[in-house]
Order: structure tokens, then C-alpha cells, then sequence
């Protein structure tokens, strides 16, 4: 049995790459990648997996991938994820995610006609599909209406949607998933919860002074880790309908201010001052996410095993090895 992961090199990607390898040894783990795609999250196992040049804009690579390697499961975690970003290239954005994943499973559709390939394709939507809702909307259904309100939460619709589609108009054997807010080591440090970590981290190693800056801390989430998110996409495949969408996420719901207070209360330092600052408040915001993940929970019977605190510590404390490491490497010069 083979699984194929785009995006592996990434913060979910390489996660699940390694809780594969660790529970499910019989699987071959293969992944997509672009010659600069950094390596630093998967250097501990980059012996047991197989890496495959290619790219989501560049449909000869993509079926040269799909033909040879042939995988049982594709897991599509590669896109431009940044929301931030997505306002200042929105064209990039949705070219990445949008015209990406029709690629993808354009070529999986010609495999099929030609050759009878007909893998699992997991379709990583967003949360961020939902965009603002009302206070009578929560917990938050499948059904309730796509308001996307950025560039990025338009492309993740537009993901949504092709998969639908590509499912609907030839039985392409996609499974879409909207996951909530989900955080852990390795997270990019433009995320709230990694932004945060990155910056006590940097004051309690003396590198910064103690002012920590933050956007708008009335948000509210609803955390999960990131190893009980790809423990949930792995069972997503293996368990759930093809053609249907499933909410995931945590049970831990706290407003953004919440989640700073317990994250300052495991630092070393007792003196920071928190300052907002206006760069990081967005055009538009998305500011009340709390899933409804009965669906996915009948399915599957997934539950969150990890608690949040936990999550904190873990991402805290990559942080502060980041530094640890980098004042080493300083040191030694």
C-alpha cells in the first residue's frame, strides 16, 4: 500500500509522514516536492520515505508521479496557506491552490480512463471557508453557508467545490475535509499560536527585549494538535465516504487573549508587555470559529487525545530550541 503526501516537507505534511511510518508500517510514504522545498521537518526521516520532484502547476510532472509511483491514497496538504499572505497575491494564491489541485485530480482522471487508477484523494479544505458567522450558527455544520472572507478562504472554496465536482461528474474518490485551527511544533511562525511561542521564546534566550506584539486577541478558536489532526485525516481515508466533507477539530475554545494568558504563564519571564500591533490586523477577519464534528465523529470515532496545554508546551519549547541551537552555532564561530 502506498500514500502519496503534497506538501510533506511542510508542518502537517511531514507530521503525517512520520505518524504514518510509526503506525502503519506496511505503507510506502511518498511525497511531493520542488527542488527548493526547505527539508529541515522531515530530516528524520527522510530514509524512509520517497521523494518525487514535481510540481502542482506542471500537470507532465504530476502524471510522470502518479503513473510510476501509483499511490493508494493522495493526501493534498500543499497550498499557499498563509491567509496575511493571500491579500497581497491573491492571484498566487488561488493559481497554487485552486489551479493546483484541478491539476491534480485532472491527471488522476486521465490515469483513470486510460489505466483504471482510482486512488482515495483527501482534499484539504479550511475552516476558513465559513468565514464570519453569527452567534446562532455555532457550533458550526457542515451546511452552514461558505462566506470566505479572504483571498486564501476563496481558494480553499475552490478546492472544495472541484472536488465535489471531479466526485459528482466522473467518481473521482476525493474526501474533503474543513479543519479548524490546529497548532503544534514545526507550525510556520506567521500562525498565532507558533507567532506568539517564537517571540517568548527569542526574550527568554535575550534576544529581543520583552514586547510581545499581537493583532486582534478577541478572536475565538476552537485549538487542536496537529498530531491528533493527522491521526483524524488518516482515519478520513481509511473510514469516510468518498464524495462527502467532514468538519475536524479540537474541543478546546478560547479566545485568542485565552490562549496568550496560559502561553505567558509557562514562560520564564514574568515581566512582557503585550502591544497591539496594527500591521497584524487584517481587511477582514474571521473571529468566531467553533466546529460541529458529530459527522466525522460517528464515522470514525475520533476523538482529541492531546490536550491544549500540552500543545503549548511542545511548540514553546521547539521555539526555544530553535535558539538553543542557533546561539550554539553562534558560539562555536
Amino acid at each position: 500500500m502506498r500514500a502519496l503526501i503534497t506538501g510533506i516537507t511542510g508542518f502537517v505534511g511531514s507530521h503525517l509522514a512520520e505518524y504514518i511510518l510509526e503506525n502503519h508500517a506496511e505503507v510506502e510514504v511518498g511525497g511531493l516536492i520542488r527542488w527548493r522545498s526547505p527539508r529541515d521537518h522531515i530530516t528524520g526521516i527522510v530514509e524512509r520515505i520517497q521523494l518525487h520532484y514535481g510540481n502542482l502547476l506542471d500537470m507532465p510532472s504530476l502524471r510522470r508521479l502518479l503513473a510510476e509511483f501509483r499511490p493508494d491514497f493522495i493526501f493534498h496538504l500543499a497550498a499557499q496557506s498563509y491567509v496575511d499572505f493571500s491579500f497581497i497575491a491573491p492571484v498566487d494564491t488561488l493559481e497554487t491552490n485552486v489551479v493546483g489541485t484541478c491539476n491534480l485530480l485532472e491527471v488522476v482522471r486521465q490515469l483513470k480512463d486510460e489505466q483504471g487508477y482510482d486512488p482515495v484523494i483527501h482534499i484539504c479544505s479550511s475552516s476558513e471557508v465559513y468565514g464570519q458567522v453569527r452567534a446562532d450558527e455555532v457550533p458550526i455544520t457542515e451546511d452552514n453557508p461558505l462566506r470566505p472572507a479572504s483571498p486564501y478562504a476563496v481558494s480553499k472554496v475552490g478546492e472544495d467545490m472541484l472536488a465535489l465536482q471531479y466526485w459528482l461528474s466522473w467518481q473521482i474518490k476525493t474526501i474533503r475535509s474543513r479543519m479548524f485551527t490546529h497548532t503544534g511544533p514545526r507550525r510556520g511562525e506567521v500562525f498565532v499560536v507558533s507567532n506568539f511561542a517564537k517571540q517568548i521564546a527569542a526574550m527568554e534566550a535575550g534576544l529581543t527585549k520583552p514586547i510581545l506584539s499581537v493583532g486582534n486577541l478577541d478572536s475565538v478558536r476552537t485549538f487542536s494538535d496537529v498530531r491528533d489532526a493527522v491521526r483524524a485525516y488518516w482515519q478520513l481515508v481509511n473510514e469516510c465516504e468518498p464524495g462527502e466533507v467532514y468538519n475536524i477539530g479540537g474541543n478546546e475554545t478560547m479566545t485568542i487573549r485565552e490562549m496568550l494568558d496560559r502561553l505567558l504563564a509557562l514562560s520564564s519571564l514574568r515581566d512582557i508587555r503585550v502591544e497591539v500591533d496594527p500591521a497584524r490586523l487584517r481587511p477582514s477577519d474571521v473571529t468566531l470559529q467553533i466546529p460541529c464534528i458529530d459527522k466525522f465523529t460517528r464515522v470514525t470515532g475520533w476523538r482529541p487525545k492531546i490536550k491544549f496545554e500540552q500543545t503549548l508546551i511542545d511548540t514553546l519549547d521547539y521555539w526555544r530550541e530553535h535558539y538553543r541551537q542557533g546561539l550554539s552555532v553562534a558560539s562555536s564561530r
